[in-house]
C-alpha cells in the first residue's frame, strides 16, 4: 500500500488535507502527525511515497526545514510537498533550495488545485522509480525522463519549482524550436498567460546563470515563444 504522510500541527487543518487525500485516492494509507518529533520518528522508517508538511510546527519556527534535511538524509528521493501560511514570494525558493518539490501557500488555493499539485507530485515518484537510472543527455543539461526533480547543467544541480522544470523540459525536447506560448500553457497549473511563463523563464534562466553565468541558452522570440539554443 503507497504511503503518505500528512505532518501539520493544526488539527483541522490536517484534517482537511488529510480528508482531500483520501476522497482523491482512497487506496492511499495517509499517516498524519502533529510535531516534529512523532514525524522525523516515523520518517525515519522511511517507506514514504510523498511528504506532505509545514514549514512552522508549534513553537518550532523551522520545523519543517528540519525534517526536509532529515527526509534528504534517508537518500530515497522522497517527494516533499509544502504547504504553509509563510508568503511563497519568500519561502518558494527557500523550499526549492532545500530540495522541496513544490510549494503551497495557505489560503492561495483551492481543494482542486492542491489535488492536482499532489496527483502529478505521487504520479511522477512512482513512475520514476524503475526510471530513476535511465537519465537523459544532451547539450550538457540533464533531465529527469519524467520531467520532475534535480536537473544539472555541466554536471551542477539546478534548483527550478516543478513548473519550471516542466517549461525547461518542453523547451529541451524540442530544442532548436520555436515552442509558442499556447504549448507552454500546457504544462503551466495555473495563470496561463504570457507574463506569467515570461516569470517562469526568468527564474529558469536566474538558475542557470546561478551555477553558469555566462548561460544564455534561452532565446526569446518576439510575439511567439521561447526556443532552446543550450549555449
Amino acid at each position: 500500500m503507497s504511503k503518505v504522510a500528512v505532518i501539520e500541527d493544526d488539527r483541522p487543518t490536517s484534517d482537511q488535507l488529510a480528508g482531500w487525500i483520501r476522497a482523491a485516492r482512497p487506496e492511499l494509507q495517509v499517516d498524519q502527525w502533529f510535531t516534529r518529533d512523532e514525524a522525523e520518528a516515523a520518517l525515519a522508517g522511511g517507506g514514504y511515497d510523498l511528504v506532505l508538511l509545514d514549514i512552522e510546527l508549534g513553537r518550532e519556527r523551522h520545523a519543517g526545514v528540519a525534517l526536509i534535511n532529515a527526509i534528504n538524509k534517508l537518500q530515497q528521493g522522497t517527494p516533499v510537498l509544502v504547504v504553509s501560511a509563510m508568503p511563497a514570494a519568500i519561502y518558494r525558493g527557500i523550499m526549492k533550495a532545500l530540495d522541496a518539490w513544490d510549494y503551497l501557500q495557505k489560503t492561495a488555493f483551492d481543494e482542486a488545485e492542491f489535488i492536482e499539485t499532489f496527483l502529478d507530485m505521487l504520479r511522477a515518484a512512482k513512475a520514476r522509480k524503475p526510471a530513476a537510472t535511465a537519465i537523459k543527455k544532451d547539450d550538457e543539461l540533464s533531465l529527469d525522463p519524467l520531467w520532475q526533480r534535480t536537473p544539472t547543467w555541466r554536471g551542477q544541480r539546478i534548483n527550478l519549482p516543478l513548473t519550471a522544470q516542466r517549461i525547461l523540459a518542453t523547451l529541451h525536447q524540442r530544442r532548436g524550436e520555436v515552442v509558442s506560448y499556447d504549448q507552454l500553457f500546457e504544462v503551466v497549473k495555473s495563470g496561463r498567460n504570457k507574463d506569467n511563463v515570461r516569470k517562469h523563464v526568468s527564474t529558469i534562466r536566474d538558475a542557470f546563470r546561478d551555477v553558469d553565468p555566462n548561460f544564455d541558452g534561452i532565446e526569446n522570440v518576439p510575439m511567439r515563444g521561447f526556443r532552446w539554443t543550450g549555449r
